[in-house]
Parts: C-alpha cells; structure tokens; sequence
C-alpha cells in the first residue's frame, strides 16, 4: 500500500485539450465553467466542476508571449508596408499603433487562459495536489 501511495495520480490529462479550453477562456478541466472573472483575473474555482484555480502562477508570462507574438507579427508588417506603399510615417504609425494595440488586447486573456490550462496539465503550481 505505501508503494501505492508514493506514484503520481495516474489520471492523465492531455495538453491540446487544456491549452485549447484555456485559449478559449473556459475551465481547463471541464471544459463548460468561465476561466476568467473580468479580463485577466482568473476565478478561484470552477462554478461548473468546482475545480480549484487559485493554484495557478501565470504572472508576467502572457505578457511576455502577448509582445513576442505580436512583435514579430508587426515587424515584418511595418517593413512591408513601409517600402511597398510609402507612406507617410505618421499615418504608418497610426495605424500600426492601433492594429497593435488591438492585436494586444485580443491576445492576453487568451494567452493567459492557455497559460493557466499548461500548468492544469501539467501539475504544476499545486494543480497535482490531491485533496
């Protein structure tokens, strides 16, 4: 029996599915409950399957994937833009400020959600804990 009691939980739970309910701001266990409560602040529990979310530490990772991505998406944009149709700079930045902007703010929560559904899958932060 204490042999038993020293292995992992044997419950698997798979990446994909996680990181996808995560994306989508939904409970990475269940998949129905609401992740977030407001824009990025994550609930304590599932309303849906009670599943506890306060384990989890995203900090500043979304953050930093959100100006990863969209830094190298805009980039190259900016380059193109810039020499194939000349315009004026303060327009280029105008409209590039807003199309990154915009760009930001649509990837965060998600990137948050998934974020939150990697440490679910992986039991980390206490997601392994068994109660």
């Amino acid at each position: 029996m204490p042999a038993e009691a020293a292995r992992p939980d044997p419950e698997e739970r798979p990446l994909k599915p996680a990181l996808l309910r995560g994306w989508r701001g939904r409970c990475p266990n269940c998949g129905s409950g609401p992740l977030l409560r407001g824009y990025l602040k994550v609930r304590d529990t599932c309303p849906v399957c009670g599943e506890a979310l306060h384990h989890q530490r995203a900090d500043d990772g979304p953050a930093y994937l959100t100006i990863l991505i969209v830094g190298h998406l805009m980039a190259p944009l900016i380059l193109w833009a810039f020499t194939h149709y000349r315009p004026d700079p303060l327009v280029l930045a105008a409209v590039f400020s807003v199309g990154t902007v915009a760009l930001s703010l649509y990837l965060l929560p998600r990137l948050k959600g998934a974020l939150v559904g990697l440490q679910w899958a992986k039991r980390m932060h206490g997601f392994g804990a068994q109660a």
